[in-house]
């Protein structure tokens, strides 16, 4: 396993089909989806990371958004229970990646539900959404597996949005920014920047002055440039009418 590897896995001819919670149905171009993809996934190869397809599941609409279906802390992976029961079946296939990135394995157990998008890791701090999709015995499950490794679970409301991370994600220094309207409680997070438009909600940490985020936000763009981070902006619009983003489409180990 290198220092960045990337699991991830092509998007479903079926995506259109997705689960939906917030937004409403609108049409999905999977012939685009599959184009901007391809895109980001190249911009992590592009940076050197170690990226490692799964097989399609062209039978879970879903699939594609990969984060859902386990956590990394570390050397372990918390295998999750998605909350939308269509979604469960796309767990077992993360399995043999996650053990052939040299990672333990733990998994949450029924009845819990756990989603991987309501999980933000801010160094030690795992803040976990309880959301629709996030029960408050799955955050239970998650705490007890991974405070004894040191870390320390924050249990934060969501309401407004499908998951913790379709609100607020954080930047290289533990800032975490979201759109406003869209989030529950700003003042759980150390320190919150708001952004100006709510596809800027999300980024990934590609390195300490690096963030990966969505070419529809460009006012957030500028924002954190004037910030001082180098901003990669790539297209995920056919994601983002399924209420998915940037951090969802893959799965980081570093």
């Amino acid at each position: 396993m290198t220092s960045a590897t990337l699991l991830v896995r092509p998007p479903s001819p079926r995506l259109a089909d997705g689960e939906l919670t917030h937004l409403e149905r609108v049409p999905v171009d999977p012939a685009l989806a599959r184009e901007q993809w391809a895109r980001y996934v190249d911009v992590y190869r592009s940076r050197g990371w170690d990226v490692r397809e799964l097989p399609a599941a062209d039978e879970h609409p879903d699939g594609v958004f990969v984060e859902d279906t386990v956590v990394v802390f570390g050397d372990l992976a918390v295998l999750t229970r998605p909350g939308a029961g269509s979604r469960r079946g796309e767990v077992e296939s993360m399995r043999p990646a996650v053990e052939a990135a040299g990672l333990e394995v733990a998994a949450i157990e029924a009845p819990a539900t756990l989603e991987g998008g309501d999980v933000l890791k801010i160094g030690r701090t795992a803040y976990v959404g309880r959301s629709s999709r996030t029960s408050a015995d799955g955050v239970a499950q998650l705490r007890a597996l991974i405070e004894p490794r040191g870390w320390r679970v924050v249990e934060v409301p969501v309401t407004k949005v499908l998951h913790l991370k379709s609100g607020v994600t954080a930047l290289p220094d533990g800032t975490v920014v979201g759109h406003e309207p869209l989030v529950d409680s700003p003042g759980l997070f150390e320190a919150f920047l708001p952004v100006p438009e709510p596809e800027g909600t999300a980024v990934v940490v590609l390195d300490d002055a690096t963030v990966l985020m969505s070419a529809s936000a460009p006012r957030t763009a500028a924002l954190l440039r004037e910030r001082g981070l180098e901003v990669v902006a790539t297209p995920v619009t056919e994601f983002e009418k399924l209420e998915g983003c940037v951090t969802c489409l893959s799965v980081r180990v570093r």
